[in-house]
């Protein structure tokens, strides 16, 4: 497997993998178009993909905008790998490279997304949207997980993503 920074001609595939998902489905496939896509990956913050035989089976997308992870999806048929921990770790460790600023995200309650974000130290902080569970993360608390799995604050770096 392959993880590297998302592009904009990753669009199709992303779309794919995000509309292959059998939690957190869009209601609409349509709500989230690819002009939405590349606005995200270009304007508003930065994407990572990992790829499988040249096929993205997972993907994520920080906004440093509005300071929130805009998405963080695996294909089903490629879930338990590690391909979502690696994408958040990647992710999280760009934003706060970039800026100190809490990040936000929400996800459907009673899901395995919820369960994932609670296990990576996200702190639940109320509902969000139409029920959705709200979790911040603070550039303290992720140095501090950082500190605790490694030992020292670490960054990901672009030859640990090749492996």
């Amino acid at each position: 497997m392959i993880f590297r920074e998302a592009l904009t001609n990753d669009i199709k595939q992303i779309q794919l993998v995000r509309n292959a998902v059998k939690e957190n489905v869009l209601s609409n496939p349509g709500l989230v178009t690819d002009k939405d896509c590349v606005e995200y990956l270009t304007l508003r913050g930065k994407g990572w993909v990992c790829e499988e035989d040249g096929i993205i089976v997972g993907f994520a997308i920080a906004d440093l905008i509005d300071n929130n992870i805009w998405a963080l999806f695996v294909h089903p048929d490629f879930e338990g790998k590690g391909i979502g921990k690696t994408l958040h770790d990647t992710m999280l460790d760009w934003y706060f490279f970039q800026q100190k600023e809490m990040v936000w995200l929400s996800t459907a309650p009673n899901t395995r997304a919820e369960k994932f974000y609670a296990l990576q130290g996200w702190t639940v902080t109320g509902l969000y949207g139409k029920g959705e569970t709200k979790f911040e993360m603070t550039a303290e608390e992720w140095k501090k997980i950082q500190l605790k799995k490694y030992g020292v604050h670490h960054i990901t770096t672009n030859d640990e993503l090749k492996k």
